[in-house]
């Protein structure tokens, strides 16, 4: 689950938990929204928690192609840092 859907997820949660007032003998509209509500919640923390290892913020990869004019070979460098 990214990032977008939980919050989207939430969103929606939110609006039938707090905002929705249809009264139905079938279901329970402000128990699914808070049900949706978690589930979001918890999915965007697992989100964030996990961030870095999709290759999120503190992720820096660096690559330079230069060609040594003396031999006319081809270099390339690589720099990976994570902070």
């Amino acid at each position: 689950m990214g990032f977008g859907f939980s919050l989207a997820l939430t969103a929606v949660g939110a609006v039938l938990a707090w905002a929705v007032n249809a009264p139905s003998s079938a279901i329970n509209v402000q128990m699914i929204g808070y049900i949706l509500l978690a589930v979001g919640i918890a999915g965007l923390l697992l989100s964030i928690a996990f961030w870095s290892s999709w290759g999120g913020p503190g992720y820096l990869r660096r690559e330079r192609t230069t060609v040594d004019p003396s031999s006319g070979t081809r270099v390339t460098e690589e720099q990976t840092r994570a902070y």
